[in-house]
């Protein structure tokens, strides 16, 4: 399986993308060296521009170029990107702004430069703008199909993505549909109970490693992975949770106003009585290698083996 950050998926397919469409405008904040801009830079140097570290800058001109008949991807890390809500809220999400923000760095998987570098509160904070499309890829190919529908897609975007590398989830025939989600497995079908596992982002892999290590237990587990968070995949949501014992979603996010509410959410609405389990931060991040702070927080593989075999009891 190969390993690839979503955020270097981003950098070489939005540099494809600026061969065709000549409106493709890309914009950072002094990261382009991480945010894997620079390849558009290269190649488009007069269509690139480096606003420096003045994010509220960086969002209000990415505005005014969509306004203008560009497309902009305005790129930060998370953390930062999240620090300037106001200015999204005014700037972008209430003008309905054709305007693409992609954070990269998002969650503790980025490692050592630790929780002043983390986005934990991301899409807590953009899920609330009504119409934001909030998309998590799970991987390289998806990234790149991601990011092609948010070029095409009219109406802001936000594009949530890694600095750590992540395996594929997905076979070569994969093709990305924004809003529905994307059911990656069942084990033993049919079996009850069932436990459902919606997972995102990089740790989808993760949890496809921990339904392996527990394909003998006697329970069904479905693996859905939920790319797109806003708006979510409501029906997908419901349907699976009404043949359900427990729901655990898995997330490097706060629990709190990440995917944990959002089909928390889709499950109450509906009336349904089954237990939703959300596993994800309840408190800040760490310095540390992504490895030992995915362990730590629970995030690895043997962490979400353990909490689904908490929710089947």
């Amino acid at each position: 399986m190969a390993v690839k950050a979503t955020r270097q998926s981003f950098g070489e397919t939005v540099a494809l993308l600026g061969e065709t469409n000549p409106n493709i405008v890309v914009m950072d904040a002094d990261l382009g060296k991480s945010t894997m801009t620079g390849g558009f830079q290269k190649k488009f140097p007069d269509r690139y521009l480096e606003m420096g570290i003045a994010e509220h800058n960086l969002i209000g001109t990415a505005a005014g170029l969509s306004l203008a008949g560009k497309i902009p991807f305005a790129t930060s890390f998370s953390c930062f990107i999240a620090g300037r809500y106001e200015t999204i809220r005014m700037s972008v999400a209430y003008p309905n702004a054709n305007v693409k923000i992609v954070g990269t760095h998002a969650g503790v998987g980025i490692g050592e430069d630790g929780y002043s570098q983390m986005g934990l509160e991301d899409v807590a904070l953009l899920r609330s703008l009504p119409n934001f499309t909030i998309l998590q890829p799970a991987d390289d190919l998806e990234t790149r199909q991601a990011v092609e529908w948010a070029a095409a897609h009219s109406g802001p975007v936000y594009l949530r993505l890694t600095r750590q590398k992540v395996f594929d989830v997905h076979s070569p025939g994969y093709v990305f549909q924004a809003g529905k989600g994307d059911v990656l497995a069942r084990t033993r079908p049919g079996k009850k109970p069932v436990v459902t596992v919606f997972a995102t982002g990089g740790v989808v892999a993760n949890a496809g490693r921990a339904l392996e290590d527990l394909a003998g237990e006697p329970f069904g587990i479905n693996l859905v992975n939920i790319h797109t968070l806003h708006p979510i995949d409501r029906e997908l949501v419901v349907r699976l949770a009404r043949e359900s014992r427990a729901i655990l979603t898995v997330e490097d996010h706060s629990v709190t106003g990440g995917l944990g509410s959002a089909v928390s959410e889709a499950v109450a609405g509906a009336g349904i009585g089954v237990r939703v389990v959300r596993h994800g931060l309840s408190g800040y991040g760490e310095s540390g290698d992504p490895e030992g702070l995915y362990e730590k927080f629970g995030l690895s593989a043997s962490g979400i083996k353990a909490r689904i075999l908490e929710a089947a009891k």
